[in-house]
């Protein structure tokens, strides 16, 4: 059975920590050990921020002088501060969640829902939609107003029909064609933006 060879910059990482044991050798073993953590982690912190390790092994110094360090009185305060994290340039938008049940069920409210329940179906989509993390603010504000205005709107316009004299019959068509239509419109718009790509 073979083993893969390490890579070089392990074996630079390897080498150092071997050097650095062999000469803090006269250390009492507590301080030893705690030379040895901290170097080790020290190192890792560093590569998990894809430092490249000859670089950070420049910055610790020759493990002679580490070891003189701590013979001295202490760990080198390098070692002792906390590295800091890289700022990023631009500040990162707001992850945009994919479309799941929740999404799919408000735009089925809005869109199905509007026929057959025209209050109830359409208000508890645009709850669940305003709870959604999918959908920007303005995106939902739009359905908002889509759907409240179209029934709004259809109600007026009910309204005005049966105050020229139509029937009973017309006043409800026309209210339930118009509170189903805006209800629709923004089932369309919110579906539109689900499908659009996140970013």
């Amino acid at each position: 059975m073979t083993t893969a060879p390490l890579a070089h910059a392990d074996t630079l990482v390897l080498d150092y920590l071997a050097a650095l044991w062999a000469a803090s050798d006269d250390l009492l073993p507590e301080s030893r050990d705690d030379l040895m953590r901290t170097v080790t982690g020290y190192i890792a912190m560093r590569q998990d921020l894809a430092e490249d390790p000859a670089l950070i092994l420049g910055r610790l110094g020759p493990p002679e002088q580490l070891a003189a360090a701590v013979r001295r009185g202490g760990m080198p305060t390098h070692l002792r501060l906390p590295a800091l994290a890289p700022v990023p340039a631009v500040p990162a938008a707001p992850a945009r969640t994919p479309g799941g049940g929740a999404e799919h069920a408000a735009i089925a409210l809005l869109l199905a829902g509007a026929f057959v329940l025209p209050v109830v179906s359409p208000a508890a989509g645009l709850l669940i939609a305003t709870g959604s993390g999918r959908w920007t603010p303005a995106q939902k504000g739009a359905a908002w107003i889509l759907t409240t205005g179209g029934a709004t709107g259809a109600l007026l316009l009910a309204l005005a029909l049966a105050g020229l004299g139509g029937g009973a019959g017309i006043f409800l068509l026309v209210a339930y064609l118009g509170a189903a239509a805006g209800s629709v419109v923004a089932g369309l718009a919110l579906l539109a933006a689900l499908r659009a790509p996140a970013g």
